[in-house]
C-alpha cells in the first residue's frame, strides 16, 4: 500500500498537467470559436476535449482516493465540484450559444473564473458555501 501512495506526487503532477492541457484547448477553442475558424470543424478538435477531460476527471477521482477525502464527505471538495459545474456549464454557453462575441467573451471570463476558484478551494481546502 506504501506504494500506491507513494505515487501521489506522479498522479498530482499528471492531474496538473491535464488541467493545464484541458485549459488552454479550452482557450484556443474559444479564440477559433469566435473567429469562426474551419479548424473548428476537424475531428480531433471536436474529440480531443472529451479525452483530455475524462483522463482529468479519472486523476481527480485517483487523488481523491489517495488523500481519502471525497466529494459529499468533505466540505471543500464538494464545493469544488460544484465550481468544476460552473466552469462547464459556462464553458459550454461561450462555445456553443448563440448569442453575440461579447456575451460568449464573458461566458468564457466567467468559466475561467470558476475555474480560478476551483485552484483556491484545491489548494486551502477551505470551504466558503458549503458547510
Amino acid at each position: 500500500m506504501d506504494t500506491f501512495y507513494s505515487l501521489y506526487p506522479a498522479a498530482r503532477h499528471l492531474h496538473f498537467t491535464l488541467i493545464a492541457t484541458s485549459v488552454l484547448f479550452f482557450i484556443v477553442r474559444f479564440v477559433l470559436h469566435l473567429r469562426e475558424s474551419p479548424i473548428m470543424d476537424k475531428k480531433i478538435i471536436k474529440v480531443a476535449p472529451h479525452v483530455i477531460d475524462t483522463f482529468l476527471l479519472l486523476s481527480g477521482l485517483l487523488l481523491c482516493f489517495m488523500i481519502q477525502q471525497y466529494p459529499f464527505v468533505d466540505p471543500w471538495l464538494t464545493e469544488k465540484i460544484g465550481a468544476v459545474v460552473a466552469y462547464i456549464i459556462l464553458g459550454a454557453i461561450a462555445l456553443k450559444a448563440k448569442r453575440n462575441k461579447l456575451f460568449k467573451t464573458f461566458a468564457c471570463l466567467g468559466a475561467l473564473g470558476w475555474l480560478v476558484y476551483a485552484a483556491k478551494l484545491a489548494h486551502f481546502k477551505q470551504a466558503v458555501f458549503v458547510g
